[in-house]
């Protein structure tokens, strides 16, 4: 992430009217806020915008906007930029739109205190108590027919390419609808249509010319879970520990027989005779795009660069996709004969899970280094991590394998105050390091 302070000296040196910040990963929405703060202790008037994909307008008005004294407007997509920058720089406009913005933030604000107020979590005791069981006696986990780390470099495009997901693409560009039907949809069919062709024909040049490469690694490796946390051994004697994963567990109040899930629940516990594994992997497409993109952006080509992107970012998913099915197939091994579509994985009717650190299931991105400690991708396959853990190349995935039958993708909700004490404890942090990196699933105002 760009620093505050850089941020703010280029607005001033640059003569901005205005101040735009997009965030990607979650950790920027604390530095959003950091910003806010930072304009109104040096009395900075200029107008400030929120945009990016971790974004919302509630985080905008319960989390950004009593920062700041000046105006303070959420984005939500760069096509309605234009208008909002129109009427906040406009004399006869700005003051009309800026008293409805913020009559609208302090509904915001009052409705989500009062959600807050009212919502009920389980204690991380009673949760902890409404684990998944499993009968561990009844499971014998698959050992891995390769342990270690494996290293893949100009993986096929052309293969990759085949396990593409395009709906989310369409989505990038604002789009709504599922592939393929959104090609004849009656309202966005026709523009789907005109975009689809257009990354079909980029497609297909980036895929013979050979624009990016893909590279990624993965591994395989003894573990078991204690409580929340898994412990991922050195070597199968299974005696000195490597490193330790941290997870959350889910708070909400359950019924039904349903549990409090976490992902440890999906590895066996330490104590058992049961050995089990825990896999991690992480690819990128993003490599060898810049001079592509810098082409495009040199003749002012915004639209192809921009297209480039996207496709780079639905290739890194579709290796993503097609490591796993070889992880299930052949790597593990622990669905030899599985047979699914393309459209099937993306379903995910699959055994298992690769559920990704700063996702709903695993929302610390800090734990990104966990598994970089394990893979090494840095130096295996140019894949590094920014102080705030947001990969690079930008066109990048990573996360764990999970080989469980009853594994499945979640997300923690909430959490109370006695989660984030424990979680802090366990990663040996102060607990308003804790807070910050867990801000999005707080589920109470720290002090």
């Amino acid at each position: 992430m760009v620093p505050a302070a850089k941020i703010l000296q280029a607005a001033v040196d640059e003569k901005a009217d205005i101040i735009g910040l997009s965030g990607l990963i979650t950790p920027s929405l604390e530095e959003m806020a950091h910003v806010a703060k930072e304009m109104e202790r040096l009395g900075m008037k200029l107008p400030l915008l929120i945009g990016g994909a971790t974004t919302s307008l509630a985080h905008t008005a319960v989390k950004i906007e009593p920062h700041y004294s000046g105006a303070t407007v959420y984005v939500k997509d760069a096509s309605r930029a234009v208008g909002v920058c129109t009427q906040l720089l406009s004399p006869e406009l700005r003051d009309a739109y800026m008293a409805e913005v913020k009559a609208d933030y302090i509904r915001i604000r009052e409705s989500h205190k009062g959600k807050r107020a009212q919502s009920k979590r389980a204690t991380l005791a009673q949760a902890r108590a409404n684990a998944l069981v499993t009968d561990w006696n009844a499971y014998t986990p698959p050992v891995p027919r390769q342990l270690g780390v494996q290293v893949f470099t100009h993986y096929p495009l052309a293969e990759i390419a085949r396990y593409i997901d395009w709906t989310p693409f369409f989505q990038s560009w604002q789009l709504f609808g599922k592939y393929p039907e959104i090609l004849t949809d009656a309202v966005v069919g026709t523009e789907a249509q005109k975009l689809f062709d257009d990354a079909q024909k980029m497609l297909a040049t980036i895929v013979k010319e050979k624009w990016v490469k893909a590279t990624g690694v993965i591994g395989f490796w003894p573990a078991a879970s204690s409580d929340d946390d898994i412990r991922i051994f050195v070597d199968e004697k299974r005696q000195a520990i490597h490193t330790t994963l941290h997870n959350i567990r889910q708070q909400m109040p359950r019924s039904g027989g349903k549990p409090n899930q976490c992902l440890s629940d999906f590895i066996a516990p330490a104590g058992k005779k049961i050995k089990d594994w825990i896999g991690g992997f992480a690819v990128t497409t993003g490599h060898g795009i810049e001079p592509h993109v810098e082409r495009f952006e040199q003749a002012f080509d915004d639209y192809h660069a921009i297209l480039l992107k996207a496709l780079a970012d639905r290739l890194a998913e579709a290796f993503a996709e097609r490591l796993h099915h070889r992880v299930r197939t052949e790597f593990w091994g622990y669905a030899p004969d599985e047979q699914l579509s393309n459209t099937d994985l993306i379903a995910e009717k699959y055994q298992g899970i690769r559920p990704a650190p700063g996702y709903p299931a695993c929302p610390d991105h800090t734990e990104k280094g966990t598994l970089w400690s394990l893979l090494a991708p840095d130096t295996r396959a140019g894949i590094t991590l920014t102080e705030n853990f947001a990969m690079y190349p930008g066109a990048a995935v990573s996360g764990w394998y999970l080989a469980h039958p009853d594994a499945r993708y979640f997300g923690t909700g909430k959490i109370g105050r006695d989660q984030t004490h424990n979680y802090a404890e366990r990663k040996g942090w102060p607990l308003k390091e804790a807070e910050r990196w867990l801000a999005p699933i707080l589920g109470y105002e720290p002090e």
